[in-house]
C-alpha cells in the first residue's frame, strides 16, 4: 500500500497536504512548518518515502488502546527511519500545537495563510484512515508514505 502526502500550503505555523491511499483522496493533513534546521517537535518531516509500521507502546499507544479497545487499535502509526526525527507517528489532532512532528489527519481544512492551520473533523478521518491502514499492516502488507513538496 502507498500513502502519499502532497504538501499544497505552508505558513510560519504549519503546513497543509492532501493524503492519498493507492491514488485515491482519504483526506487533509497538518504538519508542524518547514524549518532548514530541525527543531525538536516543531519542525515537519522531510520530504522522502518512508515505511510505516504499528507502534505496539508509548503514551499515545496507551491512550488509544483505551479509548478505541483492542478490537479496533492494534498500534500507533509510526513513520520509520525519518533522518534525524524519532517517534514521528500518524494520528488525530486539529493544530500545530496537537502535533511534535507528526502527521495529523482530517477531513476538512482552513487556510493557512490566512489564520493559523486547522483541521477538522480529525478523530472522523483518522478513524478511518487507521483502519484501513491497520487491516493492510495486519494482512502482512508493506504500507510506504511518500510526503512531497508541491509548494
Amino acid at each position: 500500500m502507498e500513502l502519499k502526502v502532497v504538501r499544497y500550503s505552508s505558513s510560519e505555523e504549519s503546513t497543509l497536504g492532501l493524503l492519498f491511499i493507492d491514488g485515491v483522496f482519504a483526506c487533509y493533513t497538518l504538519e508542524d512548518e518547514h524549518r532548514d534546521v530541525k527543531v525538536m517537535g516543531e519542525t515537519r518531516i522531510p520530504s522522502g518515502r518512508y515505511r510505516v509500521e504499528l507502534r505496539t507502546f508509548g503514551r499515545l499507544h496507551w491512550r488509544y488502546l483505551r479509548k478505541y479497545g483492542m478490537d479496533f487499535h492494534k498500534g500507533m502509526l509510526q513513520i520509520m527511519n525519518v533522518p534525524g526525527f524519532t517517534d514521528i507517528l500518524i494520528h488525530k489532532g486539529n493544530d500545530d500545537d496537537d502535533t511534535a512532528g507528526c502527521l495529523l489527519l482530517g477531513d476538512s481544512v482552513n487556510n493557512n495563510q490566512m489564520k493559523d492551520g486547522f483541521i477538522g473533523s480529525s478523530m472522523v478521518a483518522y478513524n478511518r484512515v487507521y483502519a484501513v491502514i491497520r487491516d493492510a499492516l495486519s494482512n502482512g502488507n508493506e504500507v510506504f508514505l511518500v510526503l512531497s513538496d508541491e509548494i
